[in-house]
C-alpha cells in the first residue's frame, strides 16, 4: 500500500477546507496510508530524512492535467517509488530550500490558490489519480 504524506505550512482555519480535506482523506484511507502534517507558517518545513518521493507544490513547478498527474503519480509509484510526500507552503509558498529538496516541482494551477484550498486540491487530484487507475466513473 502506497504511502501519502501532506506536509503543510499553517492550520485549516476555516471549515469548509476542513470538510473539503476530511471528506478527500475518508475517500483515500482505503487506497493508501495518508498524514497530514501541519506545521508553523514563516519558516522552512521540518522533513524527516528518508526515502520518501518529494514532490513541492510551487507556481514554477510543472503543469499537467488530472490525466497526466495519474500517469505520473503511478509511472512512478510502480518504479519503486512507494512513499509520497507533498509540500504545500503557507501564504508566502514554499522557501526556497523546500523547493530544493524535492525531486519534482508541481503546480496545480499557473493561478495563485490560498494554500488552503490547495490542499483539498492536492487530496483530490490524488484521490482522482486512484479513482483514473481503478477505471472508477469519477474521472470524466
Amino acid at each position: 500500500m502506497l504511502t501519502v504524506e501532506i506536509v503543510c505550512a499553517g492550520k485549516l482555519k476555516e471549515a469548509f477546507w476542513g470538510d473539503a480535506c476530511k471528506e478527500y482523506s475518508k475517500r483515500l484511507s482505503t487506497s493508501c496510508k495518508l498524514s497530514v502534517q501541519e506545521q508553523p507558517e514563516g519558516r522552512p518545513l521540518t522533513l524527516p530524512d528518508d526515502r520518501a518521493f518529494t514532490v513541492a507544490l510551487c507556481i514554477e513547478g510543472e503543469l499537467l492535467t488530472s490525466q497526466r498527474f495519474a500517469d505520473t503519480f503511478w509511472q512512478k509509484a510502480d518504479s519503486g517509488h512507494s512513499k509520497w510526500r507533498f509540500l504545500i507552503g503557507g501564504s508566502d509558498g514554499l522557501f526556497e530550500q523546500d523547493k530544493r529538496r524535492a525531486d519534482w516541482r508541481l503546480s496545480l494551477s499557473p493561478m495563485t490558490f490560498p494554500h488552503h484550498m490547495a490542499r483539498a486540491i492536492l487530496l483530490e487530484q490524488i484521490y482522482r489519480a486512484f479513482m483514473i487507475r481503478d477505471g472508477r466513473a469519477y474521472h470524466k
